[in-house]
């Protein structure tokens, strides 16, 4: 491979003159610089990025933590990130955390020695003291960790009220909820969607209530500990997607038809929502669209460029297909 030292050697000037046209940093004559530009050229020397990320104590790179890569919810999120992320010139390092505070901790330390230039971060145990110590710019996505901080959420409670009511329209007399991890933002505020709407119907209990975990299995679990319950359940309002398949996959097993017996809708508008059978009614986020726009307001932040606005609740929309 070729090194710093064969193009200054090429070039007949110092590595230190090298370092200067690679950096764009200090005074190089117009003539020498050409030399180096040509040397760099023709010896297709490729600067060592780790070795120029330490010197310069930041690299290209920006970190993206989630709380679970298996939920496709964040797969589509990542996907997004790094394509908006690559078409302005940086790269990702991706990091799930399980939703578990020390190992989101581990990677916050693990990111800060690898000099990134920001964060973008889904986080239900991160707090606004840890931010202001990573000392670069964060961005919290799909749930807000503080007042201040840039972050980029959805109508959470609103899309929870339009398909709760949905079900209702549809003809639904006893509507259960999945609900997703307790303490997490996201999944408070779609409980609270449901609850405005049923709290006050003759029939609702807190048992209609029960917590899948924003986890599949975990839902199949809960919607058959639900049904058996209270069999007289005809809808049922999942606070993700992949916990309303769950509870089509419990539906199916206990032999109730979705959606002759039972309607099912879900959240988030994943891609895998639309291949399932019954396709899932859903409360779809604009999950690609939440994606570059944190991407694009962290770079503009690193950058230091002008931020119009630093905070979105981005709208949702009910998409009915089969499982209603």
């Amino acid at each position: 491979m070729t090194s710093i030292k064969d193009v200054a050697r090429i070039a007949g000037v110092s590595v230190a003159t090298v370092s200067r046209v690679l950096n764009d940093k200090g005074y190089v004559g117009q003539n020498t610089r050409e030399k180096v530009e040509k040397a760099i050229k023709e010896t297709s020397y490729k600067p060592n990025e780790v070795a120029r990320s330490l010197f310069k104590k930041q690299s290209n790179t920006i970190g993206l933590i989630v709380p679970d890569i298996m939920n496709p919810f964040f797969t589509e999120l990542a996907r997004a990130v790094e394509d908006m992320a690559t078409k302005l010139g940086y790269n990702v390092i991706l990091c799930n955390s399980d939703g578990d505070k020390d190992k989101e901790q581990a990677y916050l330390d693990v990111l800060k020695q690898k000099y990134v230039n920001g964060i973008i971060v889904s986080s239900n145990t991160l707090t606004a003291q840890q931010v202001e110590e990573l000392n670069v710019p964060v961005v919290s996505i799909d749930r807000e960790i503080s007042k201040g901080l840039p972050t980029i959420v959805v109508e959470n409670k609103k899309g929870a009220v339009m398909a709760t009511r949905y079900l209702q329209d549809k003809g639904c007399r006893r509507i259960g909820h999945i609900r997703g991890s307790y303490g997490v933002a996201n999944a408070e505020e779609r409980y609270e969607g449901y609850k405005e709407v049923v709290s006050k119907e003759t029939w609702f209990r807190e048992s209609f209530i029960v917590n899948g975990d924003f986890d599949m299995q975990f839902s199949i679990e809960a919607t058959a500990e639900l049904l058996n319950r209270h069999p007289d359940i005809d809808g049922i309002f999942a606070a993700n997607d992949i916990m309303a398949i769950g509870a089509i996959k419990a539906a199916h097993q206990l032999g109730r038809k979705v959606p002759e017996e039972l309607a099912v809708i879900g959240f988030d508008g994943i891609k895998l929502s639309e291949v399932i059978t019954p396709e899932l009614t859903t409360i779809v986020q604009p999950i690609y669209q939440l994606g570059e726009t944190s991407t694009t307001m962290l770079i503009s932040l690193m950058e230091q460029q002008p931020v119009e606005q630093t905070y979105y609740t981005m709208a949702v929309e009910l998409v009915e297909r089969k499982s209603t």
